[in-house]
C-alpha cells in the first residue's frame, strides 16, 4: 500500500476507536424523529379533512342551487306550454269563425308568424334562465377549486 492510504486508513481507525457509540442519543434522535413524522401526518391529515369538508359543503350548495334551478326551468317550461296551448286554442276559435277561405289564410299566416316570433322569445329567456343556473351551480364548485389551487401554489 502506498503511504497515502496507509495514513488514511490509520486516521480512519483511529477516528473510529474513539468514537463512542451513545444508544441514549440515538434513542432521543428516533424520537424526535418519529414524533416529527406523527405531527406532520396530524397536519396533513387535519388538512385532508378540512379541504374534504369545504368540498362538501361546495357539492351540498351546487346540488341546492341545481334544485331551484331545475324548479325555475320547469316553472318556466310549464308558463311557456300555457301560453302556446292558450294561443292555439284561442287561434283555432278564429279559425272556426272564419268567414272565408282567404280569411283562413290570412289567420294562419300571421298565426304562424307570431307562434315563430314567440318562439325565438321563448329560445332565448330559456338561455338565459339555463346560462344563469348552469353558473349558479357550478360557482361553489369553482370557488371551492379555486381556493384549493391557490392553497397548492402557496404550500
Amino acid at each position: 500500500m502506498s503511504k497515502t492510504t496507509e495514513k488514511t486508513t490509520e486516521k480512519t481507525n483511529e477516528f473510529i476507536d474513539n468514537a463512542a457509540f451513545d444508544a441514549s442519543k440515538a434513542i432521543e434522535q428516533v424520537s424526535a424523529f418519529t414524533e416529527k413524522g406523527v405531527e406532520q401526518s396530524k397536519e396533513v391529515l387535519a388538512k385532508f379533512k378540512a379541504d374534504s369538508e369545504m368540498t362538501q359543503k361546495a357539492l351540498e350548495t351546487s346540488m341546492e342551487t341545481a334544485k331551484a334551478a331545475s324548479s325555475d326551468l320547469s316553472l318556466k317550461t310549464i308558463a311557456v306550454l300555457r301560453a302556446n296551448t292558450e294561443a292555439g286554442f284561442t287561434h283555432f276559435e278564429a279559425l272556426i269563425g272564419a268567414k272565408s277561405l282567404s280569411e283562413v289564410v290570412d289567420l294562419q299566416t300571421a298565426f304562424v308568424r307570431k307562434q315563430v316570433e314567440s318562439a325565438v322569445e321563448q329560445a332565448k329567456d330559456f338561455q338565459t334562465v339555463a346560462s344563469k343556473a348552469a353558473e349558479d351551480v357550478s360557482k361553489p364548485i369553482k370557488s371551492a377549486f379555486e381556493k384549493a389551487v391557490k392553497e397548492l401554489k402557496v404550500a
